[in-house]
This record gives structure tokens, C-alpha cells and sequence, in this order.
């Protein structure tokens, strides 16, 4: 073109050719358009692969997407909330997005909780792509579980035979308290993801396992891994304690029993092992400080975990180790891309705390049946000393 370009220069002006036009950029094409605070909040994908998020008509967050392919991303930005007397603090504002098969998934999170979600059309342009599925144990559990929760009779089937196999080990009556106690515990997962906004599917339980909290929607921070983690072993502690106040007043050791060995289930689930609760909080408050910080504490709960397995033989917990070191791994592999907010110093200090202390009074629980005649009740403070 630029030889062509000079050629023309030495041309007379009448035979000067015309220039030929040059090419417009197309207009602006909407993802996605929701509305906030009384304004609309519209998502925009132009020719050179920018991404452009507008409330009204004030643009509040840009990405550029030229030569990039991901298969989420998040745009973070601050608006100043309205306020009669005084200015009051500016909100965080998250839009997360994952791609999908031919959908768009988002999630519009203000201060940490959800206000709405939904799909749209997968854009054309190639940049969101839906992440490649291998085939591992972590995807085939997860297939089966799925297919599983499409029939709502497979909840009362679960329960049943975890009441079923629970009573065959002690007795109807114990079984009926220890799946209270199971409850109570995913009761405070469930809890948590209510009050952030996030869309339950129930509780499962699963026979000689425990139970599961389900739910489609992903955590926007760090914060929300935290305590939706940490309320599990919370009800769980509250539970150990009405059980231990329900022996202080019948003497009756069908509840002492539910209270040490409620309590010896939620101190194993606050072990730092991913995908344990404690494994969670461990991984948001190390990745939070460095990427290589999270690594090593996770490989670390890794070994910690192998170790509890061959000490106590526990063969199910190696499998939960396959499903935490794929965790480990696939946090590591998203790390530069990972649409989670970290913890701050204050929030990683907090975490840490509160995880001490709830762990701590599971233990005390436990302690005050150390000298119980009964070796049931006895039993996990030996555990807990070997």
C-alpha cells in the first residue's frame, strides 16, 4: 500500500486516483444489560475486543480481550451509595462471568452478596471459551452427583440409608441424633450461602460420609470461601453443646455420645485438608497473602492428611485427598486469572482466629468426657492424644 502510495505521488493531479475509504469500526455489540441502583448497567464487546461496562452512561470498567482466550473474568468497580444526611462509604460492585457451552453465565454481587444471576448468549469472538473437561475422578464424581440430584427422591433416599447404616453400627435412636448433628452442620453451610446471596440446592447426606451442601453458584471472595466454610463446624459446635446440656440435665448418655462424637466429626472437618472445611479456609487465607505462600500450605495439609490416613486407616479419606490435591492444582493453574477478592491482613488475622476458636471448643467438648467410664465417650480424647 505505501509503495502504491508513493507511486501515486508522482502522477499528475489529474490522474491522482481516489482514496479508498477506510474501514469503520462497527458499532459496540450488548452482552448483557441489567439494571442497578435505578440505572442500567449494560455490558458492551467492540471490534477490538474490549470489553466495556457501563452504568448509564459512566464507564465504570474496561478489559481488553485482544489475543487472550478465558474461561472467566470478573469487572470490579465502586459506585457512591446515595445518602440523605451524609456521603456514606462508595459499594464494591462485582460482574463475574463464565463461559459455558453456548451460554454466558454472570453474577452481579454488591458488598459481598449476591443480587442477581442468570445466562445470556456465549459471544462469537472466540475470547470466552468454556473450560476443556478431563477425565478424573473429580469430573466423574461430579457427573454422577449431578445426574443424582436431577430426582428429588434421592434426598430421602440418602437420608434413609445414612439413618439405616447408622443404626446398624449403634443404635435407631443414636442414628436419629448423629444425622441431627449431620444437619445441623450443613444447616450452617447452607445458612451461610443464604446470607450471601447464593442459590442453595439442599443438603445431601451420605451414608457413612457425612453430608453435602449443594449449590450452582460460585463465591465472588476469599471472605465468603471463609465463612460458608467455617459455619458448618459453628452449628456443628452449637449442636455439640445442646447435646452436652441435654446430658447435664437427663443424664442420659445417648446424648453425650451425640456430643463427642458430633464434636470429633467437626474437628476432623476442620482439618487444614482440602476439600475439608479447614482444607478451604487454609487455601483462602495462604493464597490471600502469596500464590506460592497457598501452594506449600495446601501440599503441606496434603502430607498431613496421608498421614492421618495411615495412622488411623482411614482408606475413604485417601479418595478426598485425590479430590483436594486436583483442587490444589487447579487453583495454582487459575491463579492469574482467579476472580476471587483476597483477604486483607485484618481478614486473614480474623480467619485465623475464628478458626482456632471454634476448633478449640470442639475440643473442650471432647475433654469433658475424657474421664467418662463409658469407652465410647472416652474414645475420642484418645484420638485426639495418640
Amino acid at each position: 500500500m505505501s509503495n502504491l502510495e508513493n507511486d501515486a505521488t508522482n502522477e499528475q493531479p489529474a490522474s491522482e486516483p481516489t482514496p479508498e475509504p477506510k474501514d469503520e469500526p462497527s458499532a459496540p455489540h450488548e452482552l448483557l444489560s441489567l439494571m442497578l441502583m435505578g440505572k442500567s448497567l449494560r455490558l458492551l464487546m467492540d471490534s477490538d475486543s474490549v470489553q466495556s461496562l457501563y452504568w448509564g452512561e459512566q464507564l465504570v470498567s474496561r478489559a481488553e480481550l485482544a489475543g487472550k482466550r478465558v474461561s472467566e473474568m470478573a469487572h470490579r468497580f465502586q459506585l457512591q451509595a446515595q445518602a440523605a444526611v451524609q456521603p456514606a462509604a462508595p459499594l464494591s460492585i462485582s460482574l463475574n462471568l463464565q463461559a459455558q457451552d453456548n451460554t454466558l453465565s454472570y453474577q452481579l454481587w454488591v458488598e459481598q452478596r449476591q443480587q442477581e444471576s442468570g445466562e445470556c448468549p456465549l459471544p462469537s469472538d472466540g475470547h470466552l471459551v468454556k473450560p476443556k473437561k478431563n477425565l478424573n475422578l473429580m469430573g466423574i464424581a461430579a457427573l454422577g452427583f449431578k445426574l443424582l440430584k436431577s430426582a428429588k427422591v434421592v434426598k430421602a433416599v440418602l437420608a434413609g440409608a445414612s439413618v439405616a447404616g447408622y443404626a446398624w453400627l449403634f443404635s435407631f435412636e443414636f442414628a436419629l441424633v448423629l444425622i441431627a448433628c449431620l444437619v445441623a452442620h450443613e444447616y450452617g453451610h447452607v445458612k451461610a450461602m443464604q446470607y450471601f446471596g447464593i442459590k442453595t440446592k439442599g443438603i445431601y447426606l451420605i451414608p457413612f460420609v457425612g453430608g453435602l451442601a449443594v449449590s450452582d453458584d460460585k463465591i465472588n471472595t476469599r471472605w465468603q470461601d471463609v465463612v460458608i466454610s467455617i459455619m458448618g463446624p459453628c452449628f456443628g459446635l452449637f449442636m455439640s453443646l445442646g447435646c452436652w446440656l441435654l446430658y447435664a440435665i437427663t443424664d442420659l448418655e445417648l446424648f453425650a455420645g451425640a456430643a463427642v462424637l458430633s464434636s470429633l466429626l467437626n474437628l476432623f472437618n476442620l482439618l487444614p485438608i482440602l476439600p475439608l472445611d479447614g482444607g478451604h479456609i487454609l487455601k483462602s487465607i495462604s493464597f490471600s497473602m502469596r500464590s506460592w505462600i497457598g501452594l506449600g500450605a495446601c501440599i503441606a495439609g496434603v502430607g498431613l492428611g496421608l498421614w492421618v490416613s495411615y495412622t488411623f486407616g482411614l482408606a475413604l479419606l485417601v479418595f478426598f485427598l485425590a479430590v483436594g490435591a486436583l483442587e490444589i492444582v487447579f487453583e495454582w493453574r487459575q491463579r492469574q486469572s482467579s476472580h476471587l477478592v483476597a483477604l486483607d491482613t485484618y481478614g486473614q488475622l480474623f480467619s485465623a482466629a475464628w478458626y482456632f476458636i471454634v476448633a478449640a471448643g470442639h475440643v473442650l467438648v471432647i475433654m469433658s468426657f475424657a474421664d467418662s467410664q463409658n469407652p465410647i465417650l472416652s474414645l475420642p480424647m484418645k484420638i485426639l492424644g495418640s
